[in-house]
């Protein structure tokens, strides 16, 4: 087995171990790597984007250096190698709980458990659940599992793809410390600006193949090609994020629903426009999004797994 096979093999065993276990119960690697972030955030926090940056390259530079050691040493054992690519592709993915969360979510909203489902909306996202109705509830979670179709499956995949296990570890490290300092607020507005414009930058293309696999697959949620298509070109440049927009405007198209509006944050609100037509998403919408998520998932891993071996003798 050649470096560049073994590589596509372990990117398609993680995914694989990803779709049948999901995230690890107990001691997850990427909690692990929150927690170590924080605790190197407390430290060099200084209000400005010069300590930002500098966290944000150790935060990063360390899964990086990390991944591209275990490149290295596995070259010539190609078996070790599809190995470790393989737990880095199972640590970093995260479709089988986007997916199962979407169902829970469902589940409630179908009960009429909207406290239940307020509660349960933070495995998702960071809104304010406390005021948020049934349509709401669901809105929020169809924007989530389009973005985080995304960040936790296609991301991923494209970077181990191009980089191997260093750009598995290091896309997730970017992406986390987005998660936690690259919002906007009074404390993050400077120190957040670096990790926040990394995410973009490593999310430019993957969230237009996000978008462009889900207007393909539309059918897997009910929708067509045509009016999926229609949407995207339409709608995907007017959220305020460069990249989910993409993600958001292709899910709205495929479910023939209308995302968008007011975000109420921990603090903080956002209006944003309108993405698609239609109805505001209800219970069944959720259960389609998941259908779509796991669609897109499944072909960007073909996708990642031929563009690995298009990489042949170039890989380290």
């Amino acid at each position: 087995m050649r470096p560049w096979a073994a590589d596509a093999a372990g990117l398609i065993a993680g995914y694989l171990l990803d779709a049948a276990l999901g995230d690890p119960r107990r001691f997850h690697p990427v909690a692990g790597f929150g927690t170590a972030a924080g605790a190197l955030e407390r430290k060099v926090y200084r209000d400005s984007r010069a300590a930002g940056a500098v966290f944000t390259a150790v935060a990063v530079g360390v899964p990086v250096v990390a991944g591209a050691v275990a490149s290295r040493v596995t070259r010539g054992r190609p078996v070790a190698r599809a190995v470790v690519t393989a737990a880095a592709t199972w640590t970093v993915l995260g479709g089988r709980t986007l997916r199962r969360e979407s169902r829970i979510m469902a589940g409630h909203l179908e009960k009429g458990e909207v406290e239940a489902a307020r509660g349960r909306l933070g495995h998702l996202c960071g809104r304010d659940p406390s005021a948020l109705d049934e349509a709401e509830l669901a809105r929020a979670t169809v924007e989530s599992v389009a973005e985080n179709t995304s960040d936790a499956v296609v991301a991923p995949l494209m970077w181990g793809a191009v980089l191997g296990p260093a750009g598995l570890l290091g896309y997730r490290a970017a992406n986390t410390l987005d998660a936690m300092v690259g919002h906007r607020s009074a404390r993050y507005a400077r120190f957040g600006t670096a990790a926040a414009r990394l995410d973009d930058a490593l999310n430019l293309v993957p969230s237009r193949v996000t978008g462009l696999i889900t207007i393909l697959v539309a059918g897997a949620g009910g929708g067509t090609l045509r009016e999926t298509l229609r949407v995207w070109r339409r709608d995907r440049n007017d959220h305020p994020s460069p990249n989910a927009g993409q993600c958001e405007a292709a899910m709205a198209g495929a479910l023939g629903v209308r995302l968008g509006g007011r975000n109420i944050y921990f603090g903080r609100t956002e209006v944003r426009p309108f993405l698609g037509d239609g109805p505001r998403p209800s219970p069944i919408h959720l259960r389609r999004a998941a259908r779509i998520s796991a669609t897109v998932g499944a072909a960007a891993l073909t996708l990642a797994a031929a563009l690995a071996t298009s990489r042949g003798r170039k890989l380290p």
